[in-house]
């Protein structure tokens, strides 16, 4: 299996005691589900923490939340360091040793963007997903951004358990509330890309590499306009290991990578999203490591994106993103997280984190 596949596209899979979060429990349907969840841990930088006590944890954070102020720094060690199914333990140790509901204690006791990544932390990653979905098409405007980084870095098998999650969860089809907030090309990308249906791969057929680079070239660089479905239907259904054969070929073709056509044949919402699904089929570390380079590059910082990524990413392949950071930003994630946050949030994503490249 393609490095892409284990590492970059693992599949997290929602452990039991799911209600201890208030959320739901969901039963998965794809019969890969425990090979899937396996090969994710590989390259995360939060692993099973040993030894294991989830009683002693729950007793130390209800210990750290009670009465008059928080112990934020016993918060913050013990739900940075524990992976995401002993964080659903911990929950549910703390629920039968107190009757009290950890999430809402975390909410109660603190505050901020700290308050946002410790909640973060306690949801398993399905849920993660479909709520980040959720509020990105929640309410006046939709956060393109999420709807793009989301579907176009996560691997069909994902997509269809978000999917699946999403319709228990909030008991509405992801797909119809995408698309009553979206429009155009944008939105027809979007669909095909819920749809999941990219093709496996099974081998690469070089004749058809031909073909979809040709027909790539003619409906941009040698059209006057552009066939956006041609870029929508190749880009979004076609194998991995096909569609880095077509862009190899497509720079013989043409003398342009990829990326310059689309970049002088589209723009907006579709743009960025087809740049999302190019650079992830190349290398999804490569794309969330310039994801988070953004998200604190220059005045401010994208909090919810910085959050959002290091969360999600933490047990799949954030030592590849720290690989990836360095190598093109010519600094450690590590350095760029210190430098750019304060307080125990900046504790929480170094635990995160995991080390330093430099």
């Amino acid at each position: 299996m393609s490095q892409f596949l284990a590492v970059g596209w693992g599949v997290v899979m929602p452990r039991r005691n799911l209600g201890v979060c208030k959320e739901k429990e969901v039963r998965m349907e794809d019969p890969r589900a425990e090979e899937m969840q396996e090969q994710q841990y590989t390259r995360g930088t939060v692993t099973a923490f040993a030894p294991f006590d989830a009683r002693a944890d729950a007793e130390a954070l209800r210990k750290a939340m009670k009465g008059i102020g928080t112990d934020e720094e016993t918060v913050l060690t013990i739900l940075a360091t524990r992976n995401n199914a002993q964080r659903q333990e911990i929950a549910s140790a703390f629920k039968t040793l107190f009757g009290r509901d950890l999430v809402d204690d975390l909410k109660s006791e603190l505050t901020g963007k700290f308050e946002t990544l410790m909640v973060s932390l306690m949801r398993p990653a399905y849920i993660f997903d479909a709520h980040a979905l959720k509020h990105a098409i929640k309410g006046a405007g939709t956060n393109e951004k999420v709807l793009t980084e989301i579907l176009a870095s996560r691997t069909p098998a994902e997509v269809q358990n978000i999917k699946q999650v999403y319709q228990q969860e909030y008991e509405a089809s992801l797909e119809d509330k995408i698309t009553g907030e979206t429009s155009g090309h944008f939105q027809r990308l979007l669909v095909v890309l819920l749809q999941a249906n990219r093709d496996p791969d099974v081998g690469v057929d070089e004749a058809l590499v031909e073909q979809d680079a040709q027909v790539l070239f003619r409906a941009g660089e040698l059209k006057w306009g552009t066939d956006e479905e041609k870029f929508i239907t190749i880009l979004g259904t076609r194998s991995v290991s096909h569609l880095r054969r077509v862009f190899d070929k497509y720079m013989t073709i043409s003398g342009f990578q990829i990326e310059e056509t689309i970049d002088r044949e589209t723009s907006g919402d579709l743009e960025k999203l087809l740049l999302a699904v190019v650079k992830c089929i190349r290398s999804v570390p490569a794309y969330f490591a310039e994801t988070l380079y953004y998200s604190m590059k220059g005045a401010g910082t994208d909090d919810d994106t910085l959050i959002r990524v290091m969360v999600s990413r933490s047990e799949v392949d954030l030592l590849d993103i720290r690989q990836e950071f360095r190598k093109n930003f010519a600094k450690s994630l590590y350095q760029m997280i210190q430098k750019d946050t304060s307080g125990d949030y900046r504790k929480a994503l170094l635990l995160l984190c995991g080390g330093d490249d430099d």
